[in-house]
């Protein structure tokens, strides 16, 4: 009887020992398995940050071509165009579906910061007020027809302008823009509470600080293209006769500007000439565009435009400012960046591209 007893506690033992190895064993297993997802995960990040990379630094040399061989630029040339920015890929030994390549024109949006007239800092720039006022309107006015109802008093160019105004200007006196402006004192309410920047805006999210521009108004949906669409924090240069001081011109390039952009640049009344002047700029004949864009009045050639003028203290016909989006794939793991590179000159007399900002999205 005592031998069965032996017996009978070895093997509860036995089977105890079994029980916690077993589950040793999927716990070793299973930690394993974590790890070996980890290590993949970490490899393939590693894996799409070279390929952002190196995307962005051919995106790069395409601009520097670009610049070497022309002075203008536009919606004809290489880098504007998705399947010449394909075949660049091809010939580097990508297929499209793991590394793809954007490069818009900065130039091509309106400047936030040349709102205020820099290097002084603190009065509006006029020429610039009136056009934003003349974009918001139309870009308001577009938001408005779309929507069925609207959840609030609808807004007007002033309630988005005067406090961008404000949030820009040198010096929070508390001397507000209209009634409609918003220094330190409006903000410090908020919960949380800040304080306006009284300087440039330094990124464009930074807009979403600024009274009056909410998410809605700000991001594209699926109905409506966002206020961030077609507006830029770059475009610093310096201040004539200055090294210290510094300036925004707030030129737009027409030949890379989308078509609520041209609307805004033309008189009241014409906006709808805007299409034709987009449609212009790509025409062609046997593969070749049929029109130079190299003078900054091309535009009166587009019929029913002969007498048209645009203020010529805003308008560019080339740029050396570029948006580089680039997106990378690998396995079921996808990476974005956007870059943004200024074009400049080296003491050798080549030509270089300068990141300004990298983001990884």
């Amino acid at each position: 009887m005592l031998k069965a007893n032996n017996h009978g506690i070895a093997m509860i033992i036995t089977l105890s020992i079994i029980t916690v190895l077993i589950a040793v064993a999927f716990e070793l297993n299973r930690q394993t398995g974590a790890s070996l997802s980890r290590s993949g995960a970490a490899r393939d990040r590693q894996v799409l940050q070279q390929k952002i990379e190196s995307g962005v630094n051919l995106a790069m040399l395409i601009l520097i071509r670009d610049k070497e061989q022309t002075e203008v630029d536009s919606v004809q040339e290489d880098w504007a165009n998705p399947e010449k920015i394909n075949g660049y890929l091809g010939r580097a030994g990508y297929d499209k579906d793991e590394l793809q390549i954007k490069i818009t024109d900065e130039r091509a949006r309106l400047q936030v910061n040349a709102l205020v007239q820099f290097p002084a800092g603190r009065d509006f720039n006029p020429v610039q007020q009136q056009l934003w006022f003349r974009f918001l309107e139309l870009f308001l006015q577009g938001r408005a027809q779309a929507e069925t109802a609207l959840p609030q008093e609808p807004l007007e160019p002033d309630m988005i302008i005067n406090p961008i105004k404000d949030w820009i200007d040198f010096g929070d006196d508390d001397a507000i823009t209209g009634i409609t402006g918003a220094e330190s004192d409006y903000y410090m309410e908020r919960d949380p509470p800040y304080k306006c920047r009284n300087g440039p805006v330094r990124h464009l999210s930074e807009l979403l600080r600024v009274r009056s521009i909410t998410p809605e108004l700000f991001f594209a949906d699926d109905e409506n293209a966002g206020l961030g669409d077609f507006v830029t924090v770059q475009g610093l240069a310096p201040a004539a006769g200055s090294r210290r001081d510094f300036t925004y011109d707030g030129r737009i390039n027409i030949n890379t500007a989308e078509i609520p952009v041209l609307a805004a640049l033309l008189p009241a009344g014409l906006e709808f000439v805007a299409p034709e002047m987009a449609a212009f700029r790509k025409e062609t004949s046997g593969g070749e565009y049929l029109y130079d864009l190299t003078g900054p009045t091309w535009y009166r050639q587009v019929p029913g435009m002969g007498d048209v003028e645009i203020d010529e203290s805003l308008v560019a016909v080339k740029s050396d400012l570029f948006r580089i989006r680039c997106q990378a794939r690998e396995n079921q793991t996808s990476m974005a960046a956007e870059v943004f590179v200024r074009r400049e000159q080296k003491k050798s007399g080549g030509w270089k591209c300068r990141v300004l900002r990298w983001q990884y999205e």
